[in-house]
Protein backbone atom coordinates (compact mmCIF):
# COMPACT_ATOMS: atom_id res chain seq x y z
CA UNK A 1 0.00 0.00 0.00
CA UNK A 2 1.21 3.34 -0.44
CA UNK A 3 1.66 6.46 1.73
CA UNK A 4 -1.68 7.80 0.79
CA UNK A 5 -3.82 4.51 1.49
CA UNK A 6 -4.03 3.45 -2.33
CA UNK A 7 -2.87 0.27 -3.94
CA UNK A 8 -0.11 -0.05 -5.80
CA UNK A 9 1.07 -1.73 -9.21
CA UNK A 10 4.66 -2.41 -9.77
CA UNK A 11 5.69 -1.51 -12.86
CA UNK A 12 9.31 -2.04 -14.33
CA UNK A 13 9.87 0.13 -17.63
CA UNK A 14 12.48 1.92 -19.18
CA UNK A 15 11.96 5.32 -20.92
CA UNK A 16 13.42 4.28 -24.24
CA UNK A 17 11.00 1.52 -24.72
CA UNK A 18 7.65 2.11 -26.89
CA UNK A 19 6.39 -0.61 -25.47
CA UNK A 20 6.31 0.77 -22.29
CA UNK A 21 4.68 3.87 -22.96
CA UNK A 22 1.67 1.86 -24.73
CA UNK A 23 1.91 -0.03 -21.42
CA UNK A 24 1.15 3.21 -19.75
CA UNK A 25 -1.72 3.80 -21.62
CA UNK A 26 -3.52 0.35 -21.45
CA UNK A 27 -2.85 1.05 -18.11
CA UNK A 28 -4.56 4.79 -17.80
CA UNK A 29 -7.74 3.19 -19.46
CA UNK A 30 -7.84 0.41 -16.85
CA UNK A 31 -7.25 2.93 -14.02
CA UNK A 32 -10.33 4.83 -15.65
CA UNK A 33 -12.64 1.98 -14.94
CA UNK A 34 -11.69 1.60 -11.61
CA UNK A 35 -13.20 2.83 -8.57
CA UNK A 36 -10.16 3.25 -7.07
CA UNK A 37 -7.14 4.76 -7.17
CA UNK A 38 -4.34 2.70 -8.27
CA UNK A 39 -0.91 4.04 -7.55
CA UNK A 40 2.55 3.12 -9.84
CA UNK A 41 5.22 1.75 -8.01
CA UNK A 42 7.73 2.14 -10.60
CA UNK A 43 10.80 0.14 -10.83
CA UNK A 44 13.91 1.30 -13.56
CA UNK A 45 15.10 -1.20 -16.25
CA UNK A 46 18.07 -0.32 -18.13
CA UNK A 47 17.24 -2.54 -21.68
CA UNK A 48 21.08 -1.16 -22.56
CA UNK A 49 23.00 -2.80 -19.89
CA UNK A 50 25.29 -4.97 -21.86
CA UNK A 51 25.81 -2.07 -24.36
CA UNK A 52 27.09 0.15 -21.16
CA UNK A 53 30.90 1.04 -20.78
CA UNK A 54 32.31 1.05 -17.37
CA UNK A 55 31.54 5.28 -17.48
CA UNK A 56 28.05 4.18 -18.57
CA UNK A 57 27.87 5.63 -21.66
CA UNK A 58 26.70 3.51 -24.79
CA UNK A 59 28.28 2.05 -26.98
CA UNK A 60 26.17 1.32 -30.39
CA UNK A 61 28.66 -0.59 -32.20
CA UNK A 62 28.54 -3.65 -29.48
CA UNK A 63 26.14 -6.20 -31.09
CA UNK A 64 22.77 -7.24 -28.71
CA UNK A 65 21.33 -9.01 -32.15
CA UNK A 66 18.75 -6.91 -32.79
CA UNK A 67 18.41 -6.64 -36.76
CA UNK A 68 16.66 -4.62 -39.05
CA UNK A 69 14.40 -7.73 -39.30
CA UNK A 70 13.91 -7.50 -35.22
CA UNK A 71 13.55 -3.51 -35.61
CA UNK A 72 10.89 -4.02 -38.18
CA UNK A 73 8.26 -6.28 -36.43
CA UNK A 74 9.41 -4.18 -33.31
CA UNK A 75 8.02 -1.19 -35.14
CA UNK A 76 4.50 -3.06 -36.47
CA UNK A 77 3.85 -4.62 -33.19
CA UNK A 78 4.06 -0.41 -32.20
CA UNK A 79 1.70 0.41 -34.69
CA UNK A 80 -0.84 -2.79 -33.96
CA UNK A 81 -1.01 -1.00 -29.91
CA UNK A 82 -1.10 2.54 -31.55
CA UNK A 83 -3.87 1.62 -33.30
CA UNK A 84 -5.45 -0.57 -30.59
CA UNK A 85 -5.39 2.23 -27.73
CA UNK A 86 -5.98 5.02 -29.86
CA UNK A 87 -2.50 6.76 -29.34
CA UNK A 88 -0.26 8.93 -31.79
CA UNK A 89 3.22 8.54 -31.50
CA UNK A 90 6.27 11.00 -33.05
CA UNK A 91 8.36 7.54 -33.88
CA UNK A 92 7.65 3.96 -33.30
CA UNK A 93 11.64 3.45 -32.27
CA UNK A 94 14.33 5.09 -30.35
CA UNK A 95 17.30 3.14 -30.86
CA UNK A 96 19.64 6.12 -30.59
CA UNK A 97 18.85 7.76 -27.35
CA UNK A 98 20.00 7.06 -23.64
CA UNK A 99 17.19 6.93 -21.49
CA UNK A 100 19.34 6.37 -17.98
CA UNK A 101 19.66 10.18 -17.21
CA UNK A 102 16.17 10.37 -17.19
CA UNK A 103 15.63 7.46 -15.02
CA UNK A 104 18.55 8.98 -12.62
CA UNK A 105 16.11 12.09 -11.95
CA UNK A 106 13.15 10.19 -11.66
CA UNK A 107 14.76 7.54 -9.40
CA UNK A 108 15.48 10.90 -7.61
CA UNK A 109 12.40 12.51 -7.97
CA UNK A 110 10.58 9.47 -6.52
CA UNK A 111 12.60 8.97 -3.48
CA UNK A 112 12.88 12.69 -2.44
CA UNK A 113 9.30 14.17 -3.93
CA UNK A 114 5.49 13.50 -3.28
CA UNK A 115 3.84 10.75 -5.29
CA UNK A 116 2.15 13.22 -7.94
CA UNK A 117 5.39 15.47 -8.39
CA UNK A 118 7.24 11.93 -9.72
CA UNK A 119 3.86 10.69 -11.57
CA UNK A 120 3.97 14.44 -13.48
CA UNK A 121 7.51 14.29 -14.35
CA UNK A 122 7.50 10.37 -15.31
CA UNK A 123 4.70 11.28 -17.52
CA UNK A 124 6.10 13.99 -18.80
CA UNK A 125 9.57 11.90 -19.88
CA UNK A 126 7.39 9.38 -21.61
CA UNK A 127 6.18 12.14 -23.50
CA UNK A 128 8.74 14.57 -24.54
CA UNK A 129 9.88 10.94 -26.11
CA UNK A 130 7.10 9.63 -27.42
CA UNK A 131 4.64 12.53 -28.35
CA UNK A 132 7.27 15.47 -28.97
CA UNK A 133 10.36 13.36 -30.86
CA UNK A 134 12.56 14.88 -27.99
CA UNK A 135 15.94 13.22 -26.48
CA UNK A 136 15.27 12.38 -23.03
CA UNK A 137 19.05 12.08 -22.38
CA UNK A 138 19.28 15.51 -22.49
CA UNK A 139 20.29 17.93 -19.32
CA UNK A 140 18.21 20.97 -20.04
CA UNK A 141 15.43 19.12 -21.51
CA UNK A 142 15.46 16.82 -17.99
CA UNK A 143 15.76 20.28 -16.08
CA UNK A 144 12.42 22.18 -18.25
CA UNK A 145 10.65 18.97 -17.48
CA UNK A 146 11.42 18.66 -13.88
CA UNK A 147 11.07 22.55 -13.57
CA UNK A 148 7.48 22.34 -15.49
CA UNK A 149 5.67 20.16 -12.05
CA UNK A 150 7.99 22.64 -9.34
CA UNK A 151 11.52 21.16 -9.23
CA UNK A 152 14.43 23.48 -8.96
CA UNK A 153 16.71 22.61 -12.10
CA UNK A 154 19.57 22.70 -9.55
CA UNK A 155 18.14 19.61 -7.92
CA UNK A 156 17.89 17.90 -10.98
CA UNK A 157 21.73 18.67 -12.57
CA UNK A 158 22.90 17.58 -8.92
CA UNK A 159 21.21 14.48 -9.54
CA UNK A 160 22.74 13.34 -12.82
CA UNK A 161 26.40 14.40 -11.05
CA UNK A 162 25.59 12.49 -8.26
CA UNK A 163 27.48 8.93 -8.35
CA UNK A 164 25.70 7.51 -5.73
CA UNK A 165 22.65 7.75 -7.06
CA UNK A 166 23.90 6.36 -10.20
CA UNK A 167 24.95 3.29 -7.97
CA UNK A 168 21.82 3.30 -6.59
CA UNK A 169 19.95 2.93 -9.67
CA UNK A 170 22.89 -0.09 -11.02
CA UNK A 171 21.39 -1.65 -8.29
CA UNK A 172 18.06 -1.25 -8.99
CA UNK A 173 18.62 -3.12 -12.86
CA UNK A 174 20.23 -5.95 -10.83
CA UNK A 175 17.45 -6.07 -8.31
CA UNK A 176 14.74 -6.76 -11.32
CA UNK A 177 16.56 -8.87 -12.98
CA UNK A 178 17.01 -10.84 -9.44
CA UNK A 179 13.08 -10.68 -9.41
CA UNK A 180 12.80 -12.95 -12.99
CA UNK A 181 12.27 -9.16 -14.78
CA UNK A 182 13.93 -10.39 -18.45
CA UNK A 183 11.31 -7.64 -20.27
CA UNK A 184 9.63 -4.31 -19.94
CA UNK A 185 7.16 -2.78 -19.88
CA UNK A 186 6.32 -6.10 -16.33
CA UNK A 187 3.64 -5.29 -14.36
CA UNK A 188 3.64 -7.04 -11.14
CA UNK A 189 0.71 -6.99 -8.19
CA UNK A 190 0.52 -9.39 -5.13
CA UNK A 191 3.51 -11.79 -6.31
CA UNK A 192 1.68 -12.37 -10.07
CA UNK A 193 2.88 -10.89 -13.44
CA UNK A 194 2.21 -9.89 -16.61
CA UNK A 195 4.61 -8.51 -19.21
CA UNK A 196 3.89 -6.72 -22.38
CA UNK A 197 1.90 -3.96 -23.32
CA UNK A 198 -0.96 -6.02 -22.02
CA UNK A 199 -4.41 -4.28 -22.69
CA UNK A 200 -6.95 -3.39 -19.77
CA UNK A 201 -8.71 -6.26 -18.97
CA UNK A 202 -5.86 -8.13 -18.46
CA UNK A 203 -4.44 -5.70 -15.81
CA UNK A 204 -7.81 -5.80 -14.33
CA UNK A 205 -7.35 -9.82 -13.99
CA UNK A 206 -3.77 -9.18 -12.90
CA UNK A 207 -4.63 -6.68 -9.92
CA UNK A 208 -8.79 -7.76 -9.47
CA UNK A 209 -8.49 -10.95 -10.09
CA UNK A 210 -11.81 -11.29 -12.35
Amino acid sequence: MSENGDERITVYSDYVCPFCYLGRQSLSRYQENRDEELDIDWRPFDLRSQKRRSDGSIDFSVDDGKDDDYYEQAKQGVRRLQDRYDVEMKQEIATDVDSLPAQVVSYYLKEHTDYETWLAFDESVFEALWQDGKDIGDTELLVELAESVGVDGDEVESALDDETLRTEIREQFAEAQKHGVTGVPTFAYEGYAARGAVPPEQLERLVDGT
